[in-house]
């Protein structure tokens, strides 16, 4: 049997722009998405703290460092700028593997950088 598990997530990410014009997907900097284990066109749940909006598209790369978090195509109209966002990825696991499964928690600071969870220590799996 195989279940799905949370594979990786980026904790309440800021949006930080939309494009309506765009033909889909999420832009995310390229940083978070390689803290995360996230590759271009990996179908990525989002779910909006603001508005309660949860969809899914697809991560296109974002410029490395500049935080941002863009919202293109159908998905410009679940949020805007401003908004609170959980990125997550999931994936399929075998019995075998889940004893062993850490998913990625990303956690960002208001200007999308990564950071390390207060209540958990730096060298922690779970925090990338």
């Amino acid at each position: 049997m195989q279940r799905t598990l949370l594979k990786s997530k980026i904790h309440r990410a800021r949006v930080t722009d939309s494009n309506l014009n765009y033909e889909g997907s999420l832009t995310i900097d390229s940083e978070l998405m390689r803290a995360a284990d996230i590759l271009p066109y990996e179908r990525i749940s989002v779910y909006n703290v603001h508005n309660g909006a949860r969809f899914d598209t697809y991560a296109i790369e974002g410029p490395e460092g500049k935080g941002d978090i863009c919202l293109n195509g159908a998905a410009a109209r679940m949020g805007a700028a401003g908004d609170l966002v959980i990125i997550a990825t999931y994936a399929a696991y075998n019995e075998a593997e889940i004893a062993a499964h850490r998913p990625a928690i990303v956690l960002v600071d208001q200007n999308n950088k990564r950071k390390c969870n207060n209540n958990t220590p730096p060298d922690l799996t779970l925090v990338r």
